[in-house]
């Protein structure tokens, strides 16, 4: 029997991961059957013995190839993959039980041709990870983009919880070869060939990010050059929103200087603005100490990404070379 979704998951030396991300799929409340398709890309530490402990729990699918990026993994996974609707995930991913209920209740009641869910962090995440999970999140960060636009056929989905039917993946092709920002760009052309999304808010995820402050730094700093390359390759995408990161490290740089000048309006107003991260922070997490670190994670996140915004804005202006050409180390070979 053919089953409605396949999970396509590809997995880069993380092995302990996908252990986790498989065990939430044991406990799903969704009873009718679902594909597993996992997709080594290249890794030197394999997964391939934690995925036949869950064989015979589960139904699997395990493959191996070369190196070529996770979104040519996902499809090649969609690709193989039996199911009429795709559902992909990052392996750093852990479900809750009713996610694949939620999904499949929403789509019953309102189809939809590609949706994304929400992530948020586990009580049992580290400091860090809760951290940099609000900077990623937040209202007062980013607007709250990942999880604020219920019902939007705008809403862009993440790759790391976004699904799409078979139709759509077949009519775009699937993602490109630049990473990050591939769900962005396939986001886009799938609105450009008729196709609609949605959020749905119930679909959400636990999103570990194994990652340290230097990790997101460098992992920010390259959404920002990301960003105008896909404003340039699909025009009348920018929003003037994008600017906000480099508009606040230039601001917050001004107000200092006018500050050691005597001037200390400005200061003040970014001194608000910070002070109301963390106390937003501290009570959603209910730490004094995460409130702090979110504070760092923000600044960390604003100044990665608002400098690669307009590093990579500068030089698709100026430059005569393609993007490939510009940043070859956002772009994997096809």
């Amino acid at each position: 029997m053919q089953p409605k979704y396949s999970l396509i998951i590809p997995v880069y030396n993380r092995p302990d991961e996908i252990r986790e991300l498989l065990q939430s799929l044991l406990r799903q409340t969704y009873k009718k059957e679902f594909e597993v398709v996992i997709v080594e890309d290249g890794s030197e530490i394999r997964a391939e013995d934690v995925v036949s402990e869950f064989r015979d729990a589960l139904t699997l699918s395990y493959y191996f190839k070369e190196n070529s990026g996770p979104g040519d993994s996902r499809n090649f996974g969609m690709r193989k993959a039996r199911g009429d609707y795709f559902i992909i995930l990052d392996s750093d991913c852990i479900l809750p039980s009713e996610y694949l209920q939620a999904i499949d209740l929403s789509l019953t009641e309102e189809y939809t041709d590609f949706f994304g869910g929400p992530d948020t962090a586990h009580p049992d995440f580290s400091n860090i990870q809760k951290a940099i999970n609000y900077a990623m999140t937040a209202f007062l960060t980013t607007g709250g983009i990942r999880g604020s636009e219920k019902g939007s056929a705008k809403f862009q989905p993440r790759s790391f919880n976004m699904g799409i039917s078979r139709k759509a993946f077949e009519a775009s092709k699937g993602f490109g070869n630049i990473h990050p920002g591939e769900d962005p760009d396939l986001t886009i052309r799938l609105w450009n060939l008729g196709f609609s999304s949605k959020l749905i808010a119930e679909a959400r995820v636990y999103h570990k990010r194994r990652i340290d402050f230097s990790k997101f730094y460098r992992q920010v700093r390259k959404f920002g050059m990301v960003r105008p390359i896909l404003n340039h390759w699909h025009p009348g995408t920018g929003k003037l929103t994008y600017w906000f990161p480099f508009f606040f490290c230039s601001g917050f740089l001004l107000s200092v200087t006018l500050a050691v000048a005597g001037y200390f309006w400005l200061f003040y107003i970014f001194a608000f603005y910070l002070l109301l991260i963390l106390i937003d922070s501290t009570l959603k997490n209910r730490s004094l100490g995460i409130g702090f670190l979110s504070l760092y994670a923000v600044l960390v996140q604003f100044y990665g990404y608002g400098t690669g915004f307009f590093k990579s804005t500068f030089l698709l202006t100026f430059s005569k070379k393609k993007p490939q050409e510009l940043f070859p180390s956002l772009f994997f070979r096809s």
